[in-house]
């Protein structure tokens, strides 16, 4: 018998990638704003000393966030708040998300006063490599810990704000939580060009904090639109969030283990040469604008569906949202990665050379995004593989897979930073991102009974000819146009970049049309819409 399915033009097919729109012009948003941070931040600081502790100081806080809000949001409380207003009402439900709203933020809060009272002791331990010398060292350690308390303020925010946008997304709302990136990121820039002139780089931690406040306000009025009831109710043994508690518990382990690739990374870094850290953080950056405009988005609106589907016992349509979106993930990451893998150097010297950074830290940087690009495949495959365990229920296996991939990113990263340098870390990370990837895979593949795998092959072999055509202007443009192939920053050479992205995007969709990739069509026909 064969299983009833969405078709695309149905109304649950319509409505993801409605909201699949409306996350990706807020990922797009976002991400080119945070592209202009990191252009703000790299003219302004370049890979100094400073903004080496702006990047290992910024660590702390970011993972005190991640393993509790991140936690929480990502696998336990959409789902189960979903649930709630399926199963049990407006009144249950808000009375949850409550409930786990005090709890997380009174959690990042002593986590918070922790970090900023033990940041001394903690943050040296990060780059132990920093410095020639043992004043050097000092000096540094000591600009590290100043930002690092600073910047404690921006994980408590973000707690709350996090929440907030779990809460709209679960209503399926998402326009303000798409919205809420792109005053972070304006905030940041705000911080590198304006405050840092009387600041220094103080402005740039300032800006952080700032940013993250106006996160959290933006996200107001759709709460307001959405009736919330909030309650200053401390129960945290109540049911609810026993349960969000139990889910979150393998995701904190998930999270924490992801976050420790990037210590990992700084650590080895550290000991290269100065200027390493901020080379890897830059190139990482520009690698996560395809990653969050075609992974992140797609998944972040899907993913209240999916829950839906869990929770109403849907599996084959389940089933079907995923392989959809995989397929459509794979359509538009696997041309990005070929498009920074062969245009790297002018990406980075465009964008980046200019003011403090020059010419040398273009190359280290061009050499690093290379092998993070490698594993764009893998960290936007696992944003919705992940998702579609969460949704049911499963946290137990992407953190399994996520500490696997953290075991292979530190043994790789050990053997291949003294040989390979920036670019050994860069390899280590892609490595673990593609295992990770393929360990989400089997587990929800199992759970489901397939995820239309004969689809994904099938999207993937009509996907050659494009990408073979995608090559073949790319690697063209690159031979006759001499700024594109030297790396030159220059106005002739952004022209001749846009272009080149703007002819390789045009042959690749037009190739996928005569070959009749279905992620065309669907792509088509949303626009038109």
């Amino acid at each position: 018998m064969v299983e009833a399915v969405s078709p695309p033009s149905s109304p649950v097919a319509r409505s993801l990638i409605v909201a699949a729109a409306i996350v990706a012009l807020g990922f797009v948003g976002s991400r080119l704003l945070g592209v202009l941070r990191t252009i703000a931040i790299a003219g302004e600081f370049g890979t100094g000393d400073d903004v080496e502790a702006y990047f290992v100081a910024f660590r702390l806080p970011d993972l005190i966030f991640q393993v509790l809000a991140g936690a929480a949001i990502g696998s336990a409380f959409i789902p189960t708040l979903t649930r709630y207003f399926l199963q049990r009402g407006d009144d249950a439900a808000w009375l949850l998300a409550s409930r786990v709203l005090n709890v997380v933020a009174l959690l990042t809060l002593i986590l918070g006063l922790a970090a900023f009272v033990t940041a001394p002791w903690v943050v040296p331990l990060l780059a132990p490599g920093v410095g020639e010398t043992a004043a050097e060292r000092d000096e540094f350690n000591d600009l590290a810990v100043e930002l690092t308390r600073i910047m404690t303020l921006s994980p408590i925010l973000f707690s709350i704000s996090g929440l907030f946008m779990g809460i709209l997304n679960a209503r399926h709302s998402f326009f303000l939580p798409a919205l809420a990136p792109i005053f972070y990121n304006l905030s940041i820039i705000f911080g590198a060009l304006v405050l840092s002139g009387p600041f220094g780089v103080h402005g740039l931690a300032w800006g952080v904090v700032i940013g993250a406040a106006l996160h959290l306000l933006v996200q107001v009025p759709g709460l307001r639109r959405q009736r919330m009831r909030w309650s200053p109710s401390l129960h945290y043994r109540d049911e609810g969030v026993l349960e969000v508690a139990r889910l979150m518990g393998p995701r904190i382990i998930g999270l924490g283990a992801g976050q420790a690739n990037f210590f990992v990374t700084t650590f080895f870094a550290s000991y290269i040469s100065a200027g390493s850290i901020s080379a890897l953080n830059y190139a990482w950056l520009l690698m996560m604008l395809p990653l969050g405009v075609f992974g992140m988005a797609i998944s972040t609106a899907v993913f209240p569906r999916l829950a839906e589907q869990a929770a109403s016992g849907e599996p084959s349509q389940m089933r079907s949202s995923l392989s959809r979106m995989l397929r459509l993930i794979l359509f538009l990451t696997i041309p990005s990665t070929i498009g920074l893998v062969l245009l790297r150097e002018p990406i980075v010297a465009v964008l980046l050379e200019r003011g403090a950074f020059g010419a040398s830290s273009t190359e280290v940087t061009a050499d690093a995004l290379l092998f993070f690009s490698l594993g764009l495949v893998g960290h936007a495959s696992v944003e919705i593989l992940a998702r579609g365990l969460y949704a049911l229920g499963d946290t137990r296996s992407p953190a399994l897979a996520a500490v696997a991939a953290l075991v292979l990113n530190l043994f790789l990263s050990a053997a291949l930073y003294g040989p390979l340098d920036e670019a050994g870390l860069a390899i280590a990370v892609s490595a673990g991102a593609l295992l990770n990837a393929a360990l989400h895979y089997q587990p929800l593949r199992r759970r489901l009974g397939g995820l239309e795998g004969a689809e994904v092959v099938r999207s993937l072999a009509r996907m050659v000819a494009p990408c073979v055509a995608l090559l073949a202007i790319v690697g063209g443009a690159i031979l006759l146009f001499s700024p594109l192939r030297d790396g030159e920053s220059s106005v002739e050479a952004l022209v001749l970049l846009l272009l080149t992205i703007g002819a390789g995007a045009f042959v690749y969709l037009l190739t996928a049309v005569v070959f009749g990739q279905e992620e065309v069509s669907q792509l088509r026909r949303r626009f038109r819409r």
